[in-house]
C-alpha cells in the first residue's frame, strides 16, 4: 500500500491544509509537530499524575475497558502507538502479548521505561516513532492501539493509513480518545471544568498552564465520533465502530484489516 505524504491527495479528495490546528490556533504542520513535542517533553514526568487529577482517576477504568476490548492474546504482536508512559502496554503485556511501545517523544518513553523497571516488567520493546511514517515492515502486527494520542498527531489520515499498513490481514485497530459529550447538561459542566479548571490544575501541579490549555483545546478541535469513524474507514478499515463512554466524553473506536 503506497504511503501518501504531505502535499499528496488524502483519501476521498481531502488534502493536507497549509495550516493545522494547535489547540485553537492555526499553525503550519511542522510548527504543530514541534509544539506538541515540547508540550509532552515538559509534562512527561507528571503526566500520569495529571491524568488522575483531571479525570478523577476514571482514566484507569477507561484503559481497563479499552484493553478488555482489544483482548490481547499470548504471543500476539501489538503496537501501542503514543504509548510512552506504558499504561496500556503494561496491561496488555500482563496478558502475554508481545508489546512494542512507540512514541514520538523520547521523554515520554524514558518515563515508561523507568516505570517498567520499577514494576519488574520485562520483554517490552520501546521505539521512538512518528505515527505518520512508521519504520516497521508492512503486515507486522496483530493489533494496533493508540490511547489519548491520535488527536496530537499532525496528519491524522496519514497515521491511520500507517496503522493499516503495519497490521496483518485480520489485524485490529483500537483507539481510545477524548470526544464530544452528547449529554446536554453534563456537556456544559464538563466544558466549563475542562476549559477553566484543568489549565489551572496544570499550572499548580505540572507548573505548565499553557501545556494543559493546549490539551483541552485539542479535544475541542478533534473530529466528533461519526467523523472520526469515517476517517478510519477511509484509511481502509472494515467493520468500524464507535462507542461513547460517559456520554461521549471519551470514545472507543475500532476497525479491522480484512
Amino acid at each position: 500500500m503506497p504511503r501518501l505524504r504531505r502535499g499528496q491527495a488524502w483519501a476521498k479528495g481531502f488534502r493536507m491544509s497549509e495550516t493545522v490546528s494547535y489547540g485553537f490556533q492555526e499553525v503550519d504542520p511542522e510548527e504543530k509537530t514541534r509544539r506538541v513535542g515540547s508540550v509532552f517533553a515538559r509534562v512527561a514526568a507528571r503526566y500520569d499524575l495529571m491524568n488522575d487529577l483531571m479525570s478523577g482517576g476514571l482514566h484507569r477504568l477507561w484503559k481497563d475497558d479499552f484493553v478488555r476490548a482489544v483482548n490481547p492474546r499470548p504471543g500476539e504482536r501489538i503496537l501501542d502507538m503514543a504509548g510512552g508512559t506504558g499504561d496500556i502496554a503494561f496491561r496488555m503485556a500482563k496478558r502475554g502479548a508481545h508489546v512494542t511501545v512507540a512514541d514520538i517523544n523520547p521523554a515520554m518513553l524514558d518515563v515508561g521505561k523507568e516505570r517498567a523497571k520499577k514494576r519488574g516488567l520485562e520483554g517490552l520493546e520501546w521505539s521512538e516513532q512518528n505515527a505518520e511514517v512508521l519504520s516497521f515492515e508492512s503486515a507486522d502486527f496483530d493489533a494496533y492501539t493508540i490511547a489519548f494520542g491520535i488527536r496530537n498527531v499532525t496528519d491524522i489520515p496519514a497515521a491511520l493509513r500507517e496503522a493499516y499498513r503495519a497490521l496483518k490481514f485480520g489485524g485490529r485497530f483500537f483507539c481510545l480518545e477524548f470526544s464530544r459529550c452528547e449529554w446536554p447538561v453534563f456537556a456544559e459542566v464538563y466544558d466549563s471544568y475542562s476549559m477553566n479548571v484543568v489549565p489551572k490544575i496544570g499550572k499548580a501541579v505540572a507548573h505548565d498552564e499553557e501545556a494543559y490549555q493546549y490539551l483541552v483545546e485539542s479535544i475541542r478541535r478533534f473530529p466528533d465520533m461519526s467523523t472520526f469513524k469515517s476517517m478510519i474507514a477511509d484509511a481502509g478499515f472494515a467493520q468500524t465502530t464507535a462507542r461513547p463512554i460517559l456520554g461521549g466524553v471519551v470514545a472507543m473506536h475500532s476497525g479491522w484489516k480484512i
